[in-house]
């Protein structure tokens, strides 16, 4: 069974198994999220849950965007997201999505936009290596070669600097620690994109052969 919900991440942390190991989890809001509407395959061609997270002031939301709270009878929240999932007949408008959908054992996959790093180098934002310091070479941290001279331009594709970061990322098969369900609290063993309050979707995993969706 597909699962899905958002959540917001907290901040990292350390906690230690039963054989004293420390194990670094990130630790994610992970919900509730209200469900707002359903997508049918019947009416829109496939199966999917509109839900909103993170409670907002209905003032910060414009005519159209209370419209939509108004009618399912929700409150105001900040994030409108689709959760593609292909149980939707066992959920209904108003009901909530909490993070007891996973468990200890489960593997996730988390998607997010990563920190935004600015303007950087080919050495930090492609991992080049730098040229020599001394002896004479006046060439240290430069993009290095273009490549053929014939063809008179730069071949796309090409390892040069540029803005780094502030882009979609996904981390598979995060293997869940702990659940809290009475604070909705996530923890996963390792580090997920983007920098602490900001919005993640966890998916189960799909690359553990069904073990993340039970």
């Amino acid at each position: 069974m597909l699962k899905s919900i958002l959540a917001k991440k907290v901040g990292m942390t350390q906690i230690f198994d039963q054989e004293g190991r420390a194990i670094p989890v990130t630790v994610m809001e992970a919900g509730p999220c209200t469900v707002l509407a359903k997508k049918t395959v019947q009416k829109d061609g496939y199966e999917a849950l509109k839900v909103a997270f993170c409670e907002i002031k209905e003032r910060k939301l414009n005519k159209p965007q209370r419209g939509q709270f108004s009618r399912a009878g929700v409150t105001p929240m900040r994030y409108i997201r689709e959760l593609r999932i292909d149980n939707t007949e066992s959920y209904e408008v108003g009901q909530q999505i909490k993070a007891d959908i996973f468990a200890a054992g489960d593997y996730v996959d988390v998607s997010g936009i990563s920190k935004g790093k600015g303007f950087a180098g080919a050495i930090k934002r492609h991992g080049q290596h730098r040229g020599p310091m001394s002896h004479g070479s006046r060439y240290h941290r430069g993009p290095g070669s273009l490549g053929s001279i014939a063809p008179a331009r730069v071949f796309k594709g090409q390892t040069l600097p540029g803005r780094m970061g502030g882009e979609r990322v996904t981390v598979q098969k995060l293997e869940v620690i702990g659940v809290d369900a009475d604070k909705n609290l996530l923890l996963v063993k390792g580090s997920v994109p983007g920098p602490n309050g900001s919005l993640l979707m966890v998916k189960h995993s799909v690359k553990t052969g069904g073990k993340g969706g039970r």
